[in-house]
């Protein structure tokens, strides 16, 4: 159940006196309590502080962050951050929302993420206005460079540990790496000029960029949003017309459009994960991006098998 800005605010005061309670003097002198809105997030905080901070998720590990509606335990975790590490285009605005709400935009210092990184730009609304797609963390190279951006600004939060996060920011990236290398030694060498994908939507494309790989066609005008049935035949056209063989449904969302089409265009399904639900866990963000890059290399390999 969603819940209004007034009655946010009476939450928040609410949870703020609890807080303040039971921490009382001993508050200041707490490890760093570091709120993250989305799961990589936490994934990339967890390896950059190890046991020298705490991790605070701003919202429930199953809920769904695409269109999510605050509620009011999540007032109650905001209150108990030193700072909050932000998406901060798009893919976590409620957070805005409630910080807006408990005039507390200004109080916490929030890290976006994406500072620093490359962004894609999509097509804007009915009013012209500049979108930039945020799903920068469904990538390697975008990954790290977050990461690296993350480090830096906790250890300017905390000057005793800076040393700690960027050591430990490398050998996070390292691994990462490893993952792109371990993709490329299953493509080396494959015929690429078959392949020609479509997707559900536009989540994909800092990864499938990153590996050249190109996008004829996007099902959703927006990540939830369902084509109108004059949209949905033109993409069916396209499709046709591009040859397309493989098409990238979102694994733990996946839409019933994503059947229509496969059916009305007989390319193969692949699912790729939005790293955007279930547990919190420091092996997320690696355990499926390695997931993500087996499913492409097989697409890949799949596509070039059947062209010989």
């Amino acid at each position: 159940m969603g819940f209004s800005l007034p009655g946010i605010r009476r939450m928040l005061g609410i949870a703020s006196c609890a807080l303040l309670i039971t921490l009382g003097s001993d508050a200041t002198a707490a490890t760093l309590r570091v709120g993250i809105t989305l799961h990589p997030y936490y994934s990339f905080v967890a390896h950059i502080v190890g046991d020298r901070a705490e991790i605070i998720p701003m919202i429930d590990a199953d809920s769904n962050p695409h269109g999510y509606t605050p509620q009011a335990g999540d007032m109650m975790r905001m209150t108990s951050m030193d700072v909050l590490v932000v998406n901060g285009i798009g893919h976590d605005s409620w957070a805005f929302e409630i910080l807006d709400a408990a005039g507390m935009r200004d109080k916490i210092p929030l890290i976006y993420a994406n500072d620093g990184v490359s962004l894609i730009p999509v097509a804007g609304d009915n009013i012209g206005e500049k979108i930039v797609n945020p799903h920068t963390f469904i990538s390697t190279t975008a990954a790290i460079q977050q990461i690296y951006s993350i480090a830096r600004s906790l250890g300017e939060l905390d000057p005793d540990n800076a040393e700690f996060f960027r050591n430990n920011a490398r050998q996070y990236a390292l691994e990462i790496r490893k993952l792109r290398a371990e993709f490329d030694e299953k493509v080396s060498g494959t015929d690429l000029s078959k392949f020609v994908s479509a997707t559900m939507h536009s989540g994909y494309d800092y990864l499938l960029q990153e590996l050249g790989l190109q996008v004829s066609a996007v099902i959703e005008p927006r990540h939830g949003v369902e084509p109108t049935a004059r949209q949905m035949a033109d993409t069916i056209d396209r499709i046709n017309l591009a040859n397309v063989n493989v098409l990238f449904a979102e694994k733990y969302f996946a839409s019933k459009l994503s059947d229509t089409i496969r059916d009305a265009t007989g390319v193969e399904m692949y699912s790729i994960s939005h790293i955007s639900s279930g547990p919190y866990t420091p092996e997320k963000f690696a355990d499926e991006m390695r997931e993500n890059l087996n499913t492409l290399a097989q697409a890949i390999n799949d596509v070039a098998q059947d062209s010989v």
